[in-house]
């Protein structure tokens, strides 16, 4: 069956995003940009929340932008998207939209064909994924900035929920990778 993987950014305080909706403190050199181009060769399907959605859910970079956030975003427009929302009207071209009755539809698109499948946020969706138990694994690229507030990767949660760490990378920008399992389920290590 296909894995629901969360992979994002997170400040050293536990932050996605700074004070003001901030993203410019992710680091995204060449050896990052590797990684993400490995990550997204092992996904087909993107999992958004509305403001996600609205925000990267079609991004194009300009003419201007460095080749390999071009080639990134190439690759992310070619995949399957579904956008969960009750106040989205409609998704665009061949995106679906799912409004409703998210662990049954999340279990229908895991068991499709396919390679596994990011989750990319946002918060709220990330909130409700964790309360579903919904995500297979877990990876957060802990970034080496402390942003001293703005909107937290973990909030309302309500049960604890206990991780094992089954692998890390460190990368020369100071940026570590940790993957992460929940314990009580059996995935094959990252």
């Amino acid at each position: 069956m296909r894995k629901v993987i969360l992979n994002l950014a997170v400040s050293l305080d536990g932050f996605i995003e700074g004070p003001h909706g901030e993203i410019d403190w992710c680091i995204f050199d060449d050896e990052v940009a590797d990684e993400l181009n490995r990550f997204i060769s092992n996904v087909d399907t993107i999992l958004y929340g509305r403001k996600s959605y609205e925000l990267f859910g079609n991004y194009v970079p300009g003419s201007d932008g460095d080749e390999s956030e071009k080639a990134f975003y190439e690759k992310v427009g070619q995949m399957k998207k579904y956008v969960f929302s009750t106040t989205l009207q409609e998704a665009k071209a061949n995106d679906s939209l799912v409004r409703d009755q998210i662990a049954a539809q999340v279990q229908q698109i895991k068991q499709g064909d396919g390679k596994d499948i990011w989750l990319f946020g946002g918060a709220g969706l990330i909130t409700s994924f964790i309360n579903l138990n919904l995500i297979d694994e877990y990876q957060i690229g802990l970034h080496p900035v402390v942003l001293g507030g703005g909107l937290p990767l973990f909030r309302d949660i309500r049960e604890r929920i206990n991780l094992n760490l089954v692998q890390s990378k460190a990368f020369r920008s100071g940026m570590t990778l940790l993957y992460y399992h929940p314990k009580d389920t059996e995935v094959s290590a990252a």
